[in-house]
């Protein structure tokens, strides 16, 4: 009923781009603007510890305006566009789609939750699941300090204010590689940390991937 509702709300009232306000497709997001997310190249965007992380695209405009959609004013649907376009980016790489992976998000603290009703990473990666046919576990990391905004902080003090951040349920621990997903890699502390953790906890095969990186 609910799908029904919205399909003939979607017939009176035409969706709009959230990008260029366009109703021409109806749309949350139109093929024009979809199209000018740019790809990173494909290949590692650098090696942390050891592992591999991986960037799906550049943080330009329309890319910034759907994460911070996403993140910050509630846009849910908008998970589906980071998803498919992360999807697209992991299908051209061999050294990425021949792999099994368990999906598992970056973890917000309970406080953030609260605030925001949501992690917008684990939205995402339920449409990259569906996209992908991999599982999700959002149960293997926590986050058990409440950090500070990391955008304003320099890469010593990133990694200060994230130490002894996560905490692993070791009972959740899989046997397949694990894909760590975030929106935004800039100095690849919030990533550096995660994978300390989790190989103390003898995790032994980490990929991480974010949807952008900045310009």
């Amino acid at each position: 009923m609910k799908n029904l509702i919205n399909s003939l709300l979607d017939l009176i009232y035409k969706k709009k781009c959230y990008i260029c306000k366009s109703s021409k497709y109806s749309l949350k997001i139109c093929p024009e603007c979809y199209d000018k997310l740019e790809f990173y190249p494909i290949g590692a965007n650098r090696i942390i510890n050891g592992v591999n992380v991986y960037v799906a695209g550049y943080y330009n405009k329309e890319l910034q305006k759907i994460i911070r959609g996403i993140k910050y004013h509630r846009q849910k649907d908008l998970a589906y566009y980071i998803g498919k376009f992360m999807y697209e980016y992991f299908s051209k790489s061999d050294e990425l789609k021949n792999k099994d992976f368990q999906l598992v998000p970056v973890p917000l603290h309970k406080n953030r939750i609260r605030t925001r009703k949501y992690n917008h990473m684990e939205l995402v990666c339920e449409e990259f699941s569906k996209f992908s046919g991999f599982e999700t576990n959002f149960e293997l990391i926590k986050r058990i300090k409440d950090t500070k905004p990391q955008y304003k902080l320099s890469r010593k003090e990133r990694l200060i204010n994230l130490d002894g951040a996560f905490e692993v349920n070791k009972t959740q621990i899989p046997e397949k590689p694990v894909l760590i997903m975030d929106d935004i890699c800039t100095t690849g502390s919030t990533f550096e940390e995660i994978i300390k953790v989790l190989s103390n906890c003898g995790v032994k095969e980490i990929v991480c991937f974010a949807a952008s990186t900045p310009l």
